[in-house]
């Protein structure tokens, strides 16, 4: 879901402020957008309402990241039994002008796939951001 939408409190709302300044720390030319996903019945079937979404966009295309534009989806639990939520995972796929370039998820082994995968040094900083998210939220 829109990280713009996900923002219903001081709480959620300074993290998702902080996990946009800890991709910028990695990444200081990247532009936040806040509402990733458009508003239409088609994309509201696909999106997931225990995610925030946030999309970060470069000034034009990058070698180094191999795409223009980054998705991050930070995947959450919400547990009925005693209402709480949790960090299970993120993902984050990077998008050229002809689509999903590559892909990253913390889920399993923390492993790029892909046919045009960023580099090693980009690689480590998005595991880095990716390792300093988890610490944010546990």
């Amino acid at each position: 879901m829109n990280a713009a939408e996900q923002a219903r409190g001081l709480e959620i709302t300074s993290k998702i402020a902080a996990i946009v300044n800890l991709f910028k720390s990695q990444f200081p030319d990247a532009k936040a957008d806040l509402k990733p996903w458009t508003n239409d019945p088609h994309t509201r079937e696909l999106v997931d309402p225990d995610s925030i979404d946030i999309g970060f966009h470069f000034p034009g295309w990058s070698r180094k990241f191999q795409s223009r534009s980054i998705l991050v989806q930070i995947r959450f639990y919400q547990d009925p039994l005693d209402a709480s939520h949790r960090l299970i995972g993120l993902e984050a796929a990077g998008f050229n002008h002809q689509g999903e370039a590559w892909r990253l998820s913390t889920v399993d082994h923390w492993e790029f796939v892909g046919n045009c995968q960023p580099t090693v040094e980009v690689k480590n900083q998005l595991k880095h951001f990716c390792r300093q998210v988890f610490e944010l939220f546990n």
